[in-house]
């Protein structure tokens, strides 16, 4: 998303009013001069869907496994529906990341930090989300070619910082010492006590020679 917003500032206005001119005409003589800019831009791109997809598997992935870790019957469908069903995923998420963590059998005094982090992450995502939906439309109407700004990259970069320490938090509790499963080990089988040797049958319970039946 950085070097979009580069490329954006850099080239990106004035890449968008040479393509108007073309027309959609790749024979056109100036055709040539923006081939270059062009698939740098698509590459730019491919890269940030490919990063996007790539960390949006990677947090589901371990949303389900710390869910698994706390015992909690996890199948993945809802962790999915969660995030991907439009309006849940507005809520959903964040409840779903809170409901892993108080499962997770934190310190109580820990509540209150905990809920403060987890609203300004959830917050942050949801400004990204809304100056995404509604500036780039209105930005790239401007003759910009992706309509990215520094607001933008700087918002979602703290929702992506903030979300990074809601992972760590529960990663830190689930993984404590004293959350970690012990090995239970068997007790070693005692041995029977030894009896003192009776002073008529002796050690083994036999008569002995200088017992009665020596007598």
């Amino acid at each position: 998303m950085t070097a979009l917003v580069i490329f954006d500032q850099v080239r990106g206005r004035q890449l968008a009013a040479e393509i108007v001119t073309l027309g959609g005409d790749a024979r056109s003589p100036g055709a040539e001069a923006v081939v270059g800019a062009v698939t740098l831009f698509a590459v730019l791109m491919m890269l940030a869907v490919g990063t996007l997809a790539a960390s949006a598997s990677a947090y589901l992935t371990w949303l389900v496994r710390a869910r698994r870790a706390n015992k909690t019957a996890s199948p993945s469908g809802p962790v999915l529906a969660a995030w991907l069903l439009p309006g849940v995923n507005l809520v959903a998420p964040v409840v779903l990341v809170d409901q892993v963590w108080r499962q997770a059998r934190p310190p109580y005094d820990r509540r209150v930090r905990w809920l403060a982090l987890v609203a300004a992450w959830w917050a942050s995502w949801l400004a990204a989300l809304a100056l995404v939906a509604v500036r780039l439309p209105l930005r790239g109407s401007s003759g910009e070619l992706t309509g990215l700004s520094g607001l933008e990259l700087g918002v979602t970069a703290v929702a992506a910082l903030l979300c990074a320490c809601t992972v760590r938090q529960i990663t830190r509790i689930q993984t404590a010492p004293s959350r970690l499963t012990q090995l239970t080990t068997a007790p070693a089988a005692s041995t029977p006590p030894r009896r003192s040797p009776d002073p008529v049958l002796g050690s083994g319970g036999v008569l002995e020679s200088g017992g009665l039946g020596g007598a």
